[in-house]
């Protein structure tokens, strides 16, 4: 069992995967593989994975409060007097005793008007609340890992068309020097193309230099660095109306179940400062052996048994200050549960709108590079003609570069929105993507822990054997 247990957590233990401790392969990698690659990798999933492991640990510390509790203890004392009396003449005796003494003790709480199980209640909850906090990392991990993709994806076709283009200038500008030789243009049109040319190449430069930044970033986010990247040729369903956005997004977002969580913990903490000032109703027994070390002939054994009932009657005002506190929290939870989900309705409609915005700067750039392009061949074929100076061709082939650079920017913009859309409704999970990974599953190291089990037991020894091998991992 505990093996089925480690194959669960090791997706997001303390380990790099072993996608990301292999070099990168010849073969392109899609949009998909990276943010596998990126799931199994990120230090950050990992240690909000370990974070809500601690907080099932709060489950079992809560339930050992309604459990016995058991202990013993163990001293070897020495006691030594001088005394004098009338009886002794004045003379100084002396006494001395030497012994051990062996002990059990034992408490049950019988009663706290529910206190205990608040508190129980109140760690479930916050539980949830972890696992919602996961998923809204585990979401900001998938939309960093698009971003860094398509940035490179973006650069990398930039670079290419720059480079591109500055053969084309070029060929300009040999074309310029040879109508100089001929007497068709003067000395200012090579000129023209010489700036023109250098300018490519300053603009190269700057576009290898992004893609080198872009890359950096992908391999933080994924975990190596990133070979050859297939653009994405489809996009995630998206709704076709805002308001179907929005209406998702305060359905399902973590970040919103996160805080009703959080709000029902603060509730039962407020019950639970309310029974704190109740009585206390507890079972207590103890069972010692005490032996004289220098007289055998001394041993004595003996316990008790108590049932007691107590109640505070003044602390202070410590309780009602705890209970002030714990209404203070509530309200405060309250007040985020809305602040909360007027962010997810405002985060969902820009995420919608910058999709839509993406999507006609897409169609308009397309538009664009077909007018710039017929603008760019008529202007070069009348420049041959002698009605068309270089400023002009170099002009045209500008605004044509211009347009291309516009729709590579468009594209990876729309990509990168479409999958904003999706987190903004929180859906931009491994699960809903259908990632070929090992999903984490939040409920399994917590199935192991709630009942609160020892190390001896079977099920601690099982716990032991997950804890040592994500350890390891």
């Amino acid at each position: 069992m505990a093996l089925g247990i480690v194959m669960k957590l090791r997706a997001g233990a303390v380990a790099l995967s072993v996608l990301a401790m292999m070099p990168v392969q010849a073969t392109a990698e899609s949009l998909a593989d990276a943010l596998a690659s990126a799931y199994e990798h990120s230090g950050l999933l990992i240690q909000n994975r370990a974070l809500l492991r601690a907080a099932d640990e709060d489950v079992a510390v809560a339930l050992s409060s309604l459990r016995p509790i058991i202990g013993w203890t163990a001293k070897v004392e020495r006691s030594f007097s001088k005394f004098a009396s009338a009886t002794t003449g004045g003379v100084t005796a002396h006494n001395s005793a030497t012994e051990a003494n062996i002990g059990l003790s034992a408490s049950l709480l019988v009663y706290d008007g529910g206190a205990s199980r608040l508190a129980v209640a109140a760690a479930k909850e916050t539980v949830l609340a972890t696992r919602q906090q996961l998923i809204s990392i585990e979401q900001q991990v998938l939309l960093g890992t698009v971003q860094a993709y398509m940035n490179v994806v973006r650069d990398a076709q930039i670079v290419e068309l720059r480079r591109n283009n500055l053969r084309l200038v070029a060929r300009e500008l040999q074309a310029a020097k040879d109508r100089f030789e001929v007497g068709e243009v003067t000395r200012t049109d090579v000129a023209l193309a010489e700036a023109q040319l250098a300018g490519g190449r300053a603009n190269l430069a700057v576009a290898q230099g992004n893609l080198m930044a872009s890359k950096e970033q992908y391999a933080a986010s994924v975990g190596h660095q990133p070979g050859s990247l297939r653009a994405p040729r489809g996009l995630p369903k998206v709704p076709a109306r805002i308001d179907e956005v929005r209406a998702i997004a305060v359905r399902s977002h973590p970040d919103l179940t996160a805080v009703q969580h959080a709000i029902q913990a603060a509730e039962y903490g407020v019950d639970r400062a309310r029974a704190a000032m109740g009585p206390t109703v507890k079972l207590q027994g103890s069972y010692g052996i005490t032996r004289d070390l220098d007289n055998d002939q001394y041993f004595s054994q003996g316990g008790a048994v108590s049932l007691g009932l107590e109640q505070p009657i003044y602390r202070g005002g410590q309780l009602s200050a705890l209970l002030r506190q714990s209404m203070a929290n509530r309200d405060a939870q309250r007040g985020r549960l809305h602040a909360t989900r007027l962010t997810i309705q405002q985060q969902a409609g820009s995420a919608w709108s910058g999709f839509a915005s993406a999507q006609a700067q897409l169609r308009a750039s397309a538009q664009q590079i077909e007018a710039a392009r017929i603008a760019f061949d008529g202007v070069r074929e009348e420049a041959k003609l002698g009605s068309r100076t270089t400023l002009d061709v170099l002009i045209a082939e500008q605004d044509l570069l211009d347009a291309e650079s516009n729709r590579i920017t468009a594209r990876a913009s729309e990509v990168t929105a479409a999958y904003s859309v999706l987190s903004s409704m929180g859906l931009l999970t491994a699960e809903n993507l259908n990632l070929k990974v090992e999903r984490y599953d939040p409920e399994a190291y917590y199935n192991l822990v709630k009942t609160a089990p020892i190390n001896r037991s079977k099920r601690g020894q099982q716990l032991d054997k997950v804890l040592k091998a994500i350890g390891k991992e």
